[in-house]
């Protein structure tokens, strides 16, 4: 009886450590593919703000391992991005914040309801969430890095940072409701990990997951069209 405990915990300890071992690999491979597609997908937007898809697999971290994951996901880019970046620590800070608000706020939802709807929901949430940051974060500290008064950086407020950060964050919130069930079935094709996908329960479908999806930008769209008039 002894002998077969044993064997038992050395196996389970085992499978933690495999499990532990494989959710660190599947981080940093999505904070590095974050990287990748910050440095090489930049589109410009609005101005000098360029739009980048790296919140999105940040949230897909959030979304498998829960909000601490994607705030790892979101720290761990953000100092990948450092050397490269022309703001230096306050770039880095703003990123991070960006990056955690958007993630954060749309795993931690996500994580109470684990459905479509959840994961619609925390979607939306996190549009809001990113914009109201990043809105009270341009306001206390662009102007220390772009040389202007706190005066002449309010009109830009909604004129360029809400419509901006609307825009990128409508936009990842789509696309990381698309693509979530297809990276999941990646995944469980190469057998890097065995997940419920919850996505697919018997009251979603992609149908319903495209609509959705298609609504959240089009909302995001009309709010920039409308600040924008």
């Amino acid at each position: 009886m002894k002998s077969t405990n044993t064997v038992s915990t050395s196996a389970n300890g085992r499978n933690t450590v495999s499990g532990t071992t494989q959710k660190l690999v599947i981080l940093a491979l999505l904070s590095a593919i974050g990287f990748i597609s910050m440095m090489f997908l930049k589109v410009p937007v609005i101005s000098f703000l360029k739009y980048e898809p790296k919140d999105i697999f940040i949230t897909f971290a959030g979304f498998l391992y829960g909000p601490l994951a994607a705030l790892s996901c979101s720290v761990v880019t953000g100092l990948l991005e450092l050397p490269f970046s022309s703001t230096g620590l306050i770039g880095m800070v703003m990123n991070i914040l960006s990056s955690a608000s958007f993630a954060c706020t749309a795993s931690i939802i996500y994580k109470k309801r684990h459905d479509i709807y959840g994961a619609s929901i925390g979607l939306i949430c996190s549009v809001a969430a990113m914009s109201i940051c990043m809105l009270l974060w341009n306001y206390l500290i662009s102007p220390l890095y772009m040389g202007i008064t706190r005066e002449e950086i309010v009109p830009m407020l909604s004129t360029l940072f809400l419509p901006f950060n609307l825009l990128k964050a409508g936009i990842n919130a789509a696309i990381t409701l698309l693509l979530y069930r297809p990276f999941l079935h990646v995944l469980q094709m190469t057998g890097q990990v065995t997940v419920h996908d919850h996505l697919a329960d018997k009251k979603s479908s992609v149908i319903l997951v495209a609509v959705i999806s298609a609504v959240l930008l089009a909302a995001c769209i009309g709010v920039v069209i409308f600040l924008n008039k």
